[in-house]
């Protein structure tokens, strides 16, 4: 379907987790292990901060498969970055076009999606017709994705996150549910606004895409004194990721179903996820 990772802590070299690690994003997008598809090579984009937060965010997309674009590996090598995001793409309803790659923007926002909206061609229209028009002249592609974005920006992501996805989900079911489609949505969604990461994990069927995260590093330095790529992180590093990047015991939780995170300044605080219909 899609795989993704989102990081924030002190400034990391995108290289490290695109490509240096044993099960990196890279690898994944031809070998991953928990995703709907082996093989996510319709596109990839990542899109990072620097520490200037007046600065809008910096994107790079492409619909090269990621494993053979050396501008990527280039691009990854010389960022160094205190919140970025990174997203490979396996196309579902919609082409392999630039413009239907993530991460996706609007002001200080960018945003990923892995999973789906069931039917989406038949409920399409009626979702598009919900975006307000300050956020509908931001449509470039076609996705589900870029849809999802647009509806949470409607509905509030820029104050309230967290309500504003829940509320977007229920948007997207209640358009499903009118249709038929007994499952309309499925989603782990990440939104960053420069200074915090927000992620959800949800879905209609409450089976939804994998998403993990990184446990403390403190406890990851005690576990293991030795391994440079852990010291290297302050102790507020945080990352969210569709699969494991390296198999190390205690390294990593899963984010349990139907769960929210907001994670950013040395905080991680998780809330109960369900669709909000008023």
């Amino acid at each position: 379907m899609c795989r993704w990772l989102a990081y924030t802590g002190n400034a990391m070299q995108l290289e490290t987790v695109l490509f240096k690690a044993k099960h990196s994003l890279i690898d994944q997008s031809l070998h991953s292990r928990l995703g709907a598809t082996t093989t996510n090579g319709d596109g990839f984009g990542v899109g990072w901060y620097s520490h200037d937060p007046a600065e809008p965010p910096f994107r790079y997309r492409s619909v090269h498969p990621a494993w053979n674009d050396r501008n990527l590996r280039e691009a990854a090598r010389a960022i160094h970055a205190p919140l970025f995001v990174a997203h490979i793409r396996a196309a579902t309803d919609t082409p392999a076009q630039e413009t239907n790659c993530h991460p996706f923007r609007h002001g200080r926002w960018l945003f990923v999606h892995n999973g789906l909206i069931r039917n989406y061609p038949v409920l399409r229209r009626e979702l598009m017709m919900q975006i307000a028009p300050r956020y509908f002249a931001s449509l470039e592609g076609s996705t589900d994705s870029e849809v999802m974005f647009l509806l949470a920006l409607t509905l509030g992501l820029e104050s309230e996150p967290v309500t504003a996805l829940q509320r977007m989900a229920a948007v997207v079911e209640e358009a499903g549910y009118r249709h038929g489609v007994e499952h309309p949505l499925n989603m782990t969604v990440c939104a960053l606004d420069g200074k915090h990461l927000v992620a959800v994990r949800y879905s209609s069927e409450r089976n939804s895409r994998s998403l993990f995260h990184s446990t403390d590093v403190r406890h990851l330095k005690h576990l293991y004194p030795d391994e440079p790529r852990i010291a290297a992180l302050d102790d507020d590093a945080y990352l969210l990721l569709s699969e494991p990047l390296v198999e190390l015991p205690g390294a990593w939780e899963e984010v349990p179903e139907s769960t929210a995170i907001v994670a950013g300044g040395g905080q991680v605080r998780r809330y109960p996820f369900a669709p909000d219909r008023g």
